[in-house]
């Protein structure tokens, strides 16, 4: 189990994540949001988030949907893409050393965010709803440099490559 971490300026706060592959799901509870590595002929999905820019696409787990739910809606909403599913890993956001912490906010002080590979079967028209304004198609190897914010997400697509040739797919 291979496992990274990383400080991000979210807003003015310090975060603290920490990447570890995994196929092991954290408390439901504490899963603040799903993200995926969508593939399609060796190519991975980016959609461009108003204000946000390219990313893998992903968003908040909703009422008493599954990860594996959220993600599925989220992958149609952005994407508008279906497939199969396996988890990947996580990132856990770790707010313990952020002195401006709320604890009677919207996260708790240590959250998930989940990732998950995903193989594209079925690949339908862009529609621009909600928050995205395109998508794009890129090399596992332009990931760096489309996505430049976030360290840890060359590792995890470096992870989601590995994994493709091996396990379970829902």
């Amino acid at each position: 189990m291979s496992s990274h971490t990383n400080y991000a300026d979210w807003n003015g706060e310090r975060v603290k994540l920490t990447w570890t592959a995994s196929m092991q799901l954290p408390d439901h509870a504490q899963v603040t949001s799903v993200h995926g590595v969508c593939f399609h002929n060796d190519k991975i999905l980016l959609v461009h988030v108003h204000n946000r820019g390219f990313n893998l696409p992903g968003g908040h787990v909703e009422g008493s949907e599954t990860p594996e739910e959220a993600f599925h809606r989220e992958a149609m909403e952005e994407g508008c893409v279906r497939g199969r599913i396996g988890l990947i890993g996580c990132i856990e956001v770790s707010h313990e050393e952020n002195e401006h912490f709320n604890p009677d906010g919207k996260y708790p002080m240590i959250g998930y965010q989940l990732f998950y590979r995903m193989e594209i079967t079925e690949c339908l028209p862009f529609t621009r709803a909600y928050e995205c304004l395109s998508r794009i198609w890129v090399e596992p190897e332009e990931i760096p440099y489309v996505i430049e914010d976030h360290a840890l997400i060359p590792i995890l697509v470096q992870e989601a490559c590995r994994d493709r040739s091996s396990g379970q797919l829902l």
